[in-house]
């Protein structure tokens, strides 16, 4: 007989992201709503958020969106279509999508490094939602160390001049590229991506209720190779 599902020790789920991917937000609204449902059954964990750039390569300042979105999907018309689609799927989850605000598709490098300071202080999950919402419905270049700034001293309640200084510093891009290219090195090419206790769970927007399922099994075969290797 299998022993009750608790929390595993690590208890731990991550979540590989780019903040100008549109579906990581609404993965995010569906971890939210997987966690509710876990935690009423007493599974609770720590959640963090973990480096990729869907676009490692855009030029230095970022590029015009429609002309990048027109090189991407071969005409502006096709992206509109897409953003049409994922502003459907974002009213569902309460997600408010203004893609007509967005004029630059930016390079998310320090946006990436700021999300990775904020780590310790427990207060990622609200600058990583800040930042969604600052680049998809206010419109926001969020590649603008000036916009990152304001960002910080927002959520995080940092001195903006303190945040400036970080991000002009370099500090921790080596640390996050190499994280976003061991990544890759594993196989992962899309977001977002959930791990539960450093395996990975998933990909995709799973909708909560799905999630919440694949989190429970995902923790129950956890536990069972942990008995099997206690056992010998």
């Amino acid at each position: 007989m299998s022993q009750p599902l608790s929390t595993p020790l690590n208890g731990r789920i991550d979540v590989i992201s780019d903040v100008v991917c549109p579906w990581c937000w609404v993965g995010k609204r569906h971890l939210a709503t997987a966690l509710d449902i876990l935690a009423a059954e007493g599974l609770h964990f720590d959640v963090g958020y973990r480096a990729f750039r869907l676009n490692p390569d855009m030029p230095e300042g970022g590029m015009d969106r429609a002309e990048y979105r027109r090189q991407k999907f071969g005409s502006v018309e096709r992206g509109k279509e897409l953003d049409a689609r994922i502003t459907g799927i974002g009213q569902g989850v309460g997600l408010d999508f203004q893609f007509e605000r967005i004029t630059r598709s930016p390079v998310t490098r320090d946006a990436h490094r700021l999300i990775a300071l904020a780590a310790p202080t427990g207060r990622q999950l609200d600058l990583v939602e800040a930042l969604f919402g600052a680049y998809f419905r206010d419109g926001k270049d969020i590649g603008d160390r000036q916009v990152l700034a304001d960002l910080a001293a927002g959520p995080l309640g940092l001195d903006r001049d303190a945040v400036l200084e970080f991000l002009a510093s370099g500090e921790g891009a080596e640390a996050m590229e190499a994280e976003d290219m061991g990544f890759r090195r594993a196989g992962i090419s899309g977001v977002p991506s959930f791990l539960l206790d450093g395996h990975l769970l998933t990909s995709g927007a799973v909708p909560g209720e799905d999630l919440a399922a694949m989190i429970k099994q995902g923790v129950e075969i956890l536990r069972q190779r942990r008995l099997q290797s206690a056992a010998g």
